[in-house]
């Protein structure tokens, strides 16, 4: 049986991406310079990961000044979120973009929004019970 490690996805701005990963409550859990490869890997998650959880890391290629084509095969993250109207709030007051306000979606009960990371990529936040489901 295999674990979920990461999903990684290449940024423009490093010290963005880490700030807007913050808003969503996430920490830096380790940061890897590779100055033989020009970039470095940022690994961000939820409180110490000591549960194992999936973690995003950021890679940022040195010197790399035009912007990533995020291709159409990728839809979003999904973030897990006990108050979806604070994070929300603090998305937007840190300068985050919101696409989608927190609602119930279509044909259902489950609240959720849509953000964008300053790269572009898209980040459901999903309001979750105190038991983890939504």
């Amino acid at each position: 049986m295999g674990t979920y490690l990461h999903t990684m996805v290449r940024v423009q701005d490093l010290d963005k991406a880490v700030a807007f990963y913050k808003l969503l409550g996430m920490h830096e859990l380790r940061r890897r310079e590779v100055p033989e490869g020009k970039y470095t890997l940022v690994y961000l998650g939820f409180a110490d990961n000591a549960a194992g959880q999936a973690e995003v890391e950021l890679t940022y290629n040195w010197g790399k000044d035009t912007p990533y084509d995020l291709g159409t095969g990728f839809g979003h993250f999904a973030i897990g979120v006990p108050d979806i109207n604070a994070t929300v709030e603090a998305i937007r007051a840190g300068g985050g973009k919101v696409t989608r306000e927190p609602g119930p979606v279509q044909f259902g009960k489950t609240v959720i929004a849509f953000v964008e990371d300053p790269d572009g990529y898209k980040i459901e936040i999903i309001e979750c019970k105190d038991d983890g489901t939504f």
